[in-house]
């Protein structure tokens, strides 16, 4: 799932792939503002078919935390 979520990062944020780990954080290291986030959720939804509501967006700020909400919503 990092792999695929390092694309989807790089592509919607301008960001490169390899520099992306699961520490990184979307707005300290990615410099991503409330737009971006917004876009890289809906890549997200599309990719992953679940729904990301925005009260859980505002707690996850790394790769790490989307992944591990990913996982705990049943996505593999």
């Amino acid at each position: 799932m990092l792999e695929r979520m390092k694309e989807i990062i790089a592509e919607q944020l301008s960001a490169q792939a390899d520099t992306i780990t699961l520490t990184t954080s979307f707005k300290e290291d990615l410099g991503a503002d409330s737009l971006d986030l917004f876009e890289l959720v809906m890549a997200l939804e599309d990719e992953y078919s679940v729904e990301i509501p925005s009260e859980d967006l505002e707690k996850l700020t790394t790769v790490g935390e989307v992944i591990n909400y990913l996982k705990e919503k049943g996505v593999e």
